[in-house]
């Protein structure tokens, strides 16, 4: 496969030193003083350049659409509905599917309408569930409290907005969302189409954001009172983070590359300037990069040492082995073309995956069955 590999470039990203902590802080082992170092941290090993991944079974079928996927604490895993702008709840067991209810305010258009979900890091006590959702004027985060006692249909309680004015647009709203390590909500951004916001930090459009779960800037930002965490993207599909809290992101490039890259508080990732690997010391380069056609990544998550991204327009599912922040090996495809788009990327558990493809979004074929959540088993 030496024509893959040669457009899997990899490149060393000015990533996150060991030393800082999710907020943008120095962090210190708990105990340690000046005259007392941290104790030496054991040694990253990096996981085999070569793996294999298979599908274990088809969980559900029939997924109109789908987004952003949920695992639940007590079983069952929540699935958003881009275009219908529904939550449903599948049963991993049998796959059978249950409508929570929709979600109002959702304004489906183009690349927009009902994206990411996630569960609040207090889910056990306040039952709340978070989204991303294009409305009629911008792109916002909500929560809303999910009662599973109730009929079908109605079990969401009315959105409460934490977070407005996101720039929208018919392309590239961004729209993953997930809890950190830290308790913090991060959220993916695009820049709407209009490449000069990704470089203007007063804008939220081509950012990740970091807030708490109420919708605040969240304490130790690198920018004064702003939710601003990383400036610098095109279209943020994909968050992560690996065993010892380091923050990986997905990006979307526009006729070149499409990056992995390995986030710092208040890093730089270039667009519009720098797609893909620049070398210009302003912005940091990608961990990895594949040519649009081959990736054009959504979901990405974190399992067995690598971090595995959702390919689209690629119909694949790329590996890329990790030591530190960064690639130890050339990225590794997997299932290509077998179940066309793929979306949405997390974390089983162990040496599991939930994959989510996504052939029913208006630029896919879709086929008997699509779309699907496949249960997939790594080594």
């Amino acid at each position: 496969m030496p024509g893959l590999l040669a457009a899997a470039v990899l490149v060393l990203a000015a990533g996150c030193s060991s030393g800082r902590s999710p907020s943008g802080h120095h962090s210190t082992t708990p105990g340690a003083t000046a005259s007392s170092p941290a104790p030496a941290r054991p040694a990253e090993t990096a996981p085999p350049a070569k793996g294999t991944v298979r599908v274990v079974r088809t969980v559900a079928e029939g997924l109109d659409s789908p987004w952003g996927l949920a695992p639940l604490p007590e079983g069952g895993l929540l699935v958003s509905s881009r275009d219908r702008g529904t939550i449903v709840r599948v049963d991993e067991k049998t796959g059978r599917k249950t409508e929570l209810g929709a979600v109002s305010g959702v304004a489906a258009q183009g690349e927009g309408g009902l994206l990411g979900i996630a569960l609040s890091p207090r889910y056990a006590s306040d039952h709340l569930i978070y989204a991303y959702f294009t409305s009629a004027s911008d792109n916002r985060l909500v929560r809303m409290l999910y009662d599973p006692k109730r009929p079908a249909g109605d079990q969401l309680g009315a959105p409460d907005t934490i977070f407005k004015g996101i720039p929208k647009g018919v392309i590239h709203n961004g729209g993953r969302i997930a809890f950190g390590p830290d308790g913090m909500l991060y959220a993916g951004t695009g820049e709407s189409g209009e490449r000069g916001l990704a470089q203007d930090r007063k804008s939220l459009g081509g950012k990740i954001l970091r807030l708490t779960p109420d919708g605040a800037p969240a304490p130790g930002n690198p920018f004064p009172d702003s939710p601003v965490y990383s400036y610098g993207h095109r279209n943020v599909q994909g968050l992560a983070w690996d065993g010892k809290q380091r923050l990986f992101a997905g990006e979307f490039g526009q006729d070149t590359w499409d990056e992995l890259n390995a986030i710092t508080p208040g890093g730089n990732y270039g667009w519009p300037d720098a797609e893909g690997k620049s070398g210009d010391g302003r912005f940091r380069d990608p961990i990895a990069q594949w040519h649009t056609d081959r990736a054009s990544p959504s979901g990405i998550a974190y399992a067995a040492g690598s971090i595995w991204l959702a390919g689209l327009r690629g119909e694949r599912l790329w590996r890329v082995p990790l030591k530190g922040t960064a690639a130890s090996a050339a990225p590794q495809a997997f299932l290509t073309g077998t179940y066309g788009r793929l979306r949405t990327v997390v974390a089983a558990g162990g040496d599991r995956l939930w994959l989510v493809t996504s052939d029913t979004d208006g630029r896919g074929t879709p086929k008997k069955g699509d779309d699907r959540i496949l249960e997939l088993r790594v080594t």
